[in-house]
């Protein structure tokens, strides 16, 4: 098949690109627009290392076909901060220890994102269900859940949509 043209809404911004019609969309992120953040692990959908968030829905861009993303708005983990200033999720799971060798990390961020965004009051047990797609090898979780709800109080208090 030949490559064809598509244009992506990713943090705000269009891009156009071609792309092979195959390609899926984390790795036209990754590929085409240098955006690193979004990580590859699985590619199975098992891990949650490539979610990113589409119209609003968290999303494993390891199983979507770029094409499928067109006419949709796309936010990744570099597309969270405003303004140089980092998102309360981002901050919380930095003052809570709640990253280790990092690697999970932006697909938890983008997850919670999305959790906190329908649900900005949830418990720890809804955290967790949120999170059950998003696995990580080196934490026992219970610093990413306590990450997630104190985002949740900051969110409230308005510290930074």
């Amino acid at each position: 098949m030949g490559e064809q043209r598509i244009t992506l809404n990713v943090n705000g911004r269009d891009y156009d690109i071609s792309i092979e019609p195959d390609m899926v969309l984390a790795d036209v992120l990754r590929e085409k627009l240098d955006l690193t953040g979004t990580k590859v692990s699985c590619r199975e959908g098992e891990c949650g290392a490539c979610t990113i968030l589409m119209d609003g829905k968290a999303c494993l861009s390891c199983l979507t076909l770029a094409v499928q993303a067109q006419g949709k708005k796309i936010v990744t983990i570099e597309g969270l901060a405003e303004k140089g200033q980092l998102h309360p999720i981002q901050k919380a799971f930095i003052n809570h220890g709640a990253i280790q060798c990092g690697y999970c990390t932006p697909g938890m961020i983008m997850s919670a994102k999305a959790l906190l965004d329908e649900n900005p009051n949830p418990t720890p047990d809804e955290v967790k269900t949120a999170l059950s797609g998003n696995l990580c090898r080196c934490t026992g979780y219970v610093k990413i859940v306590d990450a997630v709800m104190a985002a949740a109080d900051d969110m409230k208090r308005g510290e930074n949509k």
